[in-house]
């Protein structure tokens, strides 16, 4: 069978893919997630009295708990095969990708399974969001140095 002969096969026997449903649904959970986030920053600032600037490092921890113990019962599959990326781009995303690499290779041990398998892709996230916000903080250093910003 020529490759034209296949592509014109699959397209007949491929449904389409509804692009602007899957769109709307990753926006709204995507939105969800971040409403929620905005919750629990508003909930620590009103009762813990952090500030504005303080709050978002127990959001984030808070955050992705959430996504890991939603992953540990089964249930933040079922949101990503619902959202897509939608669920995949949030912070949640990362505590998903950290659980679900555990919960995998959990049969291994606790060392060479859950140890060692646990922050293959998650380590790659923070490697370069560590490098990222070197270069970040690098350029504004150098901005401040020149008197084009200031802290």
């Amino acid at each position: 069978m020529k490759e034209q002969q296949y592509n014109t096969l699959k397209d007949q026997i491929s449904p389409p893919t509804p692009y602007a449903l899957n769109l709307l649904k990753a926006f709204v959970v995507g939105g969800l997630i971040c409403v929620i986030g905005q919750g629990i920053s508003l909930f620590y600032m009103i009762f813990f009295d952090f500030t504005e600037r303080t709050v978002g490092n127990p959001t984030v921890a808070t955050m992705i708990f959430i996504a890991m113990i939603l992953t540990g019962l089964g249930q933040y599959r079922k949101l990503g095969q619902f959202a897509g990326a939608g669920s995949a781009v949030p912070v949640t995303g990362f505590g998903n990708a950290v659980i679900s690499a555990a919960i995998e290779h959990k049969s291994e041990g606790l060392v060479l399974g859950v140890g060692g398998n646990m922050f293959k892709l998650a380590g790659s996230v923070i490697l370069f969001g560590v490098v990222s916000a070197f270069f970040v903080t690098l350029i504004k250093l150098i901005l401040v140095s020149v008197g084009v910003a200031s802290w």
